[in-house]
Parts: C-alpha cells; sequence; structure tokens
C-alpha cells in the first residue's frame, strides 16, 4: 500500500456573538472548541478510521500539545510539514467525549493566517477543522476506504471544505488584535465608500 497524504473534514459552529462582543472587550485570546475527529464512523471522503489508531495518534499528539507545538495551518498544504509562515492556531487540549469523538480546545493566534480566521468567523462564514496524516487505506466497498495502520497524524488545520461531519468549530473568547483588525476594515470600507462619493 502506498502512503498518501490523507485530509478530513469536520464543521466548526458560528461564532457565539455574545461570547464574541464579551471577548473583544475584555481583549482576550480567541478561544474555539469543537468535535476535531471521529472514530468508526465514514467521512464525506470515503475514509474510516478505527477508534484504535486514532487513539494512538491522539496520545502522541498529547505529547505535541504539552510542548505547545501543536500548531495548524489556514487552508491544507500539500505536505506533511508545518509551515511556520502559515500558522493559524494552536491545540491547547483534545481528547474524547463518551461519543468516539476527539473534542478539542484552540487558540487563534495573532498571526495573518489566525487574523484571516478571527475576521471570517466575525463575518458568520462557518469553517471547519480538519485533520492532516499520512497513511494508507484500503478498500472495504464501492465508496469506503479504511485507514490503516500506518497512519500518522500531522495537525489539524481550518479549511472551508469538510470531510467530516460536524466538524465546525464555536468562539469561546477573543483579543484585543482581533478588535484591531474589525477596525481596519472598517476604515477601509469607510475610506473607500468616501472615495466614491466624492466623484
Amino acid at each position: 500500500m502506498n502512503r498518501q497524504l490523507l485530509t478530513e473534514w469536520l464543521p466548526f459552529n458560528n461564532v457565539d456573538k455574545k461570547l464574541l462582543t464579551e471577548s473583544i472587550k475584555n481583549g482576550t485570546d480567541l478561544i474555539v472548541e469543537g468535535i476535531l475527529q471521529r472514530a468508526g464512523a465514514k467521512n464525506q471522503n470515503g475514509r474510516i478510521y478505527s477508534f484504535e489508531i486514532l487513539d494512538r495518534e491522539l496520545s502522541k499528539y498529547k505529547q505535541v500539545i504539552k510542548e505547545n507545538r501543536a500548531l495548524g495551518e489556514l487552508d491544507h498544504p500539500d505536505s506533511p510539514i508545518v509551515n511556520l509562515s502559515n500558522a493559524s492556531h494552536l491545540v491547547l487540549a483534545a481528547d474524547w467525549n463518551d461519543k468516539n469523538e476527539i473534542v478539542g480546545k484552540i487558540k487563534i493566534l495573532s498571526t495573518p493566517s489566525g487574523n484571516i480566521i478571527k475576521n471570517l468567523l466575525a463575518a458568520d462564514v462557518l469553517l471547519g477543522i480538519s485533520s492532516r496524516g499520512m497513511g494508507s487505506v484500503k478498500k472495504v466497498n464501492e465508496d469506503t476506504m479504511e485507514v490503516l495502520e500506518d497512519y500518522e497524524l500531522i495537525c489539524w488545520d481550518f479549511v472551508s471544505t469538510p470531510s467530516t461531519q460536524q466538524g465546525w468549530m464555536k468562539a469561546v473568547n477573543e483579543s484585543k488584535e482581533f478588535k484591531r483588525q474589525i477596525n481596519k476594515v472598517d476604515s477601509l470600507i469607510r475610506n473607500i465608500i468616501s472615495g466614491f462619493s466624492q466623484k
């Protein structure tokens, strides 16, 4: 079997406006939480991950989280390497719930890519969380593939198109940088409108 880059998508919930307003007022970081991955269920790419494989990889990933280097990117690159110049978020915690789902808490960073995520969330854009890993798959039937033992989890990225159901994230709190970015966008829009009206 040939190992390949495997990506799996789940939607993250829309921003809670009350929490978003409170976090902007308090100048706190933007924290989102939700389902990161689901075991034993076929995703939108037709792949199924066993609980055993995901549990093994989650155990390894918890060490990466502990070392404060569980970074992810905005959009999936075609690479097994997390590109630091495109880092958008940091996974703070990840564990199983009672539904065979990995749930996590993620800090959106004040990097260029992180600020794009913040502005998209503020505009009520529905984003997804998607795992990125390397591994082989075996065909089970016409529309289902099983992920094999050689699978290695790399990270979770923010993306626009899903492969796993219900991977949307919701905002828990926010940052001062977000407010500054929103003010910049508002100012830019006002300048554009003003320029048109003077013509």
